[in-house]
């Protein structure tokens, strides 16, 4: 159970700090209704675990391995990031449900794959730490160790969801657009940080 443990505390870590997951299962919960946000929230936490579990077996090796996997992430991420970020400075920031309640699950589902799988920062400090801690662990707690940074990542959307849900009532329509312009700035300047960094690991 010790390393289940850390496990856990390792993911609750890693995901907390408001990052483009968090920023979308909050845009949801301020915006979508209570099914959709916790199948919102579900299908972020699968995307995420798939994503935790394919760094702890493997990914870090490749992309300390790999200049070419790194820059091209870095290249394809910091695009995808700062599309992100103009699709939420663009949104009008409405609480009525009535006008995003048909959001498809299509669309859902690609998002979340966008906002996990696409988020270079995710992947490579994910893939990175992940595999140091794989490569600490004693032999036969890899397991434990996973299902307890699969257990954060399951705890922590569930309850930001249900903290905004209980809250968004609140949330006015002006307040909502004012966090989605912040929102979408720190993204874009987010995906421009990606960037710099693209062009200087390209120059190296």
């Amino acid at each position: 159970m010790l390393f289940f443990w850390q496990g856990l505390t390792i993911g609750l870590v890693s995901v907390a700090p408001i990052g483009l997951q968090n920023l979308f299962v909050i845009n949801t919960a301020l915006t979508q209704p209570r099914l959709k946000v916790y199948l919102t929230a579900l299908i972020v936490i699968l995307f995420d675990i798939s994503l935790a579990v394919a760094c702890f077996f493997g990914m870090g090796a490749l992309i300390e391995s790999s200049k070419t996997a790194e820059l091209a992430i870095l290249f394809i991420g910091s695009l995808l990031v700062i599309w992100i970020g103009v699709g939420l400075l663009r949104a009008k920031g409405s609480m009525d449900l009535a006008e995003s309640v048909d959001v498809p699950l299509s669309k859902v589902i690609a998002t979340a794959c966008l906002v996990t799988w696409f988020n270079p920062q995710a992947l490579i400090d994910g893939a990175l730490m992940l595999g140091a801690f794989k490569a600490s662990l004693p032999p036969g707690q890899d397991m434990s160790f996973i299902l307890g940074v699969s257990a954060a990542s399951v705890l922590w959307f569930f309850a930001i969801s249900t903290f905004i849900l209980l809250f968004s009532t609140k949330i006015t329509n002006a307040t909502l657009r004012k966090i989605n312009v912040i929102c979408g700035t720190v993204v874009i300047f987010y995906g421009a940080k990606l960037g710099y960094h693209f062009l200087k690991l390209l120059g190296e």
